[in-house]
Order: structure tokens, then C-alpha cells, then sequence
């Protein structure tokens, strides 16, 4: 992690930005690709996603925001280190608008759960996607908090696709955990900020 967080020091903000939406693009790229391979086509995994259907939606918001409140209550009870992955979200959430973070949290959520759960969970399975999704968020993995929390998180969005059957309802709900939690660490922070100011 160390390495991971002075590599993320070395980049300027526009190069850090520039490197998550290329990012993005490749998992992107691969969703389409596999789509081709597993699924029958682009066009079926967009099928996944019934557009009119109200109550994904609900259940995505609704799950994000108790996701978001587990983790603030979380946060505030644990000690800070437990939360410590190197200073890369801050990185990409602390110096932007909210409606960048809301952009950034769209593009993350769309390409990863048109992967994961469109492509993969609907060809090797919820466990082993769930396991794979863990697996990449790999800036995790030397933090056993960090690891447990990920892959609950993956666990629980894989299970929101399997009882909701409709892939926008994972969709909104990784938006709604990466915007909220994206604000909240934007908040946050200006506020330690602002305390350590006043105290100078």
C-alpha cells in the first residue's frame, strides 16, 4: 500500500483523474467484449437493464443510503486507521465539485456493474463474481478491514442483482455509495480542516 500511496502522490490531479476514467474504459471494454463470448451480444447484457422499472431503482437508492449509513456509523465508532487505504480516495473525491464526484461515481458504476454482475455474475455466478469484484479493488487487500468491507459490499450488490433481477438496481446502488461516500469524505475532510485552522 505504501508504494501504491506515494505512486498516487506522484501524480498530478489531472493525471490521477485521467488514469481512473482510462481505467473505467478498459473494464468497459471487457464487459463488451465478454458480452460477445458469454453473453449473446452487447445487446443482451443491455437487456439486463429494465429502464421503466421503479422499484430497482428504489432498491438501489435505498440500499446504497443504508450502505453509506453502516459505514458513517462505522467510521465514527472504529479507529481512523482502520479506513486508512493511503490517501487515494481522498485524492480523487477531496478536490472536486459534487458534480464531478456525482460523474466520477456514474462512470464507476456503470462500467464496473456492466461487468461484474451483467457479464460475470451471469456466467460464473454470484460467489465467485462477488470474490473477483473484491479482488480488484486490490488497494484494499492490505488492510484486513478494508478486504472484510469490500467484499461484504460485493456480496451484498451481487445479492441486490440476484433478488432485484434487474441490473440497474446494483447500478444505482454503486452510484449512490460512491457519490454519498465521495461527498461525505469531501465534507469531512474540509471540516478537519477548518477545525485545524481555527485551533492554529
Amino acid at each position: 500500500m505504501k508504494k501504491q500511496a506515494e505512486l498516487i502522490k506522484s501524480l498530478t490531479d489531472r493525471q490521477l483523474i485521467l488514469n481512473l476514467y482510462v481505467t473505467q474504459g478498459i473494464i468497459l471494454l471487457l464487459a463488451i467484449i465478454l458480452s460477445y463470448i458469454f453473453l449473446d451480444g452487447l445487446k443482451s447484457l443491455l437487456d439486463l437493464i429494465q429502464w421503466n422499472d421503479l422499484g430497482a431503482y428504489l432498491v438501489g437508492i435505498s440500499a446504497g443510503i443504508l450502505i453509506v449509513m453502516i459505514d458513517l456509523v462505522l467510521y465514527k465508532v472504529l479507529p481512523e486507521r482502520f479506513y486508512d487505504d493511503g490517501g487515494i480516495n481522498e485524492r480523487i473525491f477531496l478536490n472536486r465539485p459534487p458534480l464531478q464526484i456525482f460523474m466520477l461515481a456514474t462512470v464507476i458504476g456503470i462500467s464496473e456493474e456492466l461487468l461484474f454482475r451483467g457479464v460475470l455474475q451471469n456466467t460464473i455466478g454470484w460467489i465467485w463474481t462477488s470474490l473477483l469484484f473484491a479482488l480488484i479493488h486490490f488497494r484494499y487487500l492490505s488492510h484486513w478491514f478494508l478486504t472484510v468491507n469490500i467484499t461484504l459490499l460485493s456480496f451484498f450488490i451481487g445479492y441486490i442483482y440476484v433478488i432485484t433481477n434487474n441490473l440497474i438496481a446494483p447500478i444505482v446502488l454503486h452510484i449512490t455509495v460512491d457519490f454519498l461516500l465521495g461527498l461525505f469524505l469531501k465534507i469531512q475532510k474540509r471540516g478537519k480542516e477548518g477545525v485545524s485552522d481555527v485551533s492554529e
